[in-house]
């Protein structure tokens, strides 16, 4: 696909959606690699990031090449939203519902990894995979109403946050009864917070928001997958010392998006829809909590974080500036956070490059707090 001159002015002449993909790839793989030689000494021969990493990336990779003409030929095309921006229109027609292959080959490789390569099943990854899974199935719902409906409007906004509370709030009264330590939320530099009971909402809201804020990620070719890889791996070095099986679950769940990634690279031959945006969000979320690394999830999501601020700031400016004639101003060209750099002139390219730093010095920034001493704070 030729660029456009305006997308040639936006887009530096060497990054093309190929390249990007082969940097991310190496980017994750050096993240691995490198975890891997730092942990050595602590972990068992037969756990690594790597090995997860490359294994579910290659699966996934495979079961796209299966799952995406099937979803075509089934004409699973994606409706774009008209008030969109207007070069997104072309990408109408595109198979959604991708994350069907992604999230279950990266659930089922991380529960035979973790089965095979740790002396007790722990039943940690399961619940993650049962919250998921639930979410994934949410998602799934939601993305096949918007298709028989032909509009991108899916199930209600009500009845989804009615579900997705609702499982966040078996897994938080699972995770209760498994570790009542996990009611004080501990910071890195010394500092507790207990909660008591009030960690019940805290513990129902991180899922929904996290689902919600990786969802409203995914609107630019391999913008929510390649990002998500980044954070999961940040997340998963920070586990990897207390929750080996944790971190086996963050590097099988990267390695699958990595897959979908060849798919779902610019330009796109397939979006994972709300199936996969949902559940992606909820293996987050269920790490950050089982780990007790709350804080630390919240500074490698600082993306996700702010491109749910920037509808809701969207919103409520448009309303509290409505005039007499009905309409209101608006705070940015066009929210999510994304759509306002494209409107201003920034290709679709540009984005995600940017979008993929910031992940990986957010991610950096909650590994770097995390071990410097106590008295530098």
């Amino acid at each position: 696909m030729t660029p456009t001159k305006s997308e040639s002015l936006a887009t530096p002449s060497f990054l093309t959606g190929r390249r990007l993909f082969i940097c991310l790839t190496l980017i994750l793989l050096g993240m691995a690699i490198a975890s891997d030689v730092v942990f050595k000494h602590w972990q068992q021969p037969a756990i690594s990031f790597t090995l997860p990493l490359v294994g579910t990336a290659t699966l996934t990779a495979l079961m796209g090449q299966w799952v995406v003409p099937l979803l075509r030929r089934l004409k699973t095309g994606q409706v774009i939203r008209e008030d969109g921006p207007q070069s997104h229109l072309k990408k109408s027609g595109t198979p959604t519902m991708g994350g069907i292959f992604l999230i279950p080959t990266g659930l089922l490789v991380a529960l035979a990894w973790t089965g095979l390569g740790l002396e007790q099943w722990p039943l940690r990854v399961l619940a993650i995979a049962l919250l998921t899974t639930v979410y994934g199935g949410i998602g799934w719902w939601d993305d096949w109403q918007v298709l028989v409906r032909k509009s991108n409007k899916g199930m209600s906004a009500r009845l989804r946050l009615l579900l997705e509370g609702g499982a966040a709030l078996c897994f938080a009264a699972w995770l209760l009864r498994m570790d009542p330590t996990v009611t004080t939320i501990q910071f890195s530099w010394g500092w507790a917070l207990p909660l008591g009971l009030l960690f019940i909402p805290l513990a129902i809201f991180v899922p929904m928001a996290e689902g919600n804020a990786v969802n409203l990620t995914d609107g630019l070719d391999g913008l929510a997958a390649g990002t998500v890889a980044i954070a999961l791996l940040s997340l998963g070095i920070l586990v990897a010392a207390d929750f080996p099986d944790l971190m086996i679950l963050t590097a099988a769940m990267a390695g699958a998006c990595l897959g979908f990634l060849w798919h779902n690279h610019h330009p796109a031959r397939v979006f994972m829809g709300d199936t996969g945006s949902l559940a992606l969000g909820a293996v987050l979320a269920g790490i950050g909590l089982v780990s007790h690394h709350l804080w630390e999830l919240l500074i490698i999501s600082g993306l996700f974080l702010a491109e749910s601020l920037s509808v809701i700031a969207q919103v409520g400016y448009y309303k509290a500036t409505k005039g007499p004639d009905g309409i209101g101003k608006r705070l940015f060209k066009m929210a999510p956070l994304h759509h306002h750099f494209e409107l201003s002139g920034w290709s679709e390219l540009r984005v995600v490059a940017t979008f993929y730093l910031v992940v990986l010095v957010l991610g950096f920034g909650a590994w770097l707090q995390g071990i410097l001493p106590q008295s530098y704070f």
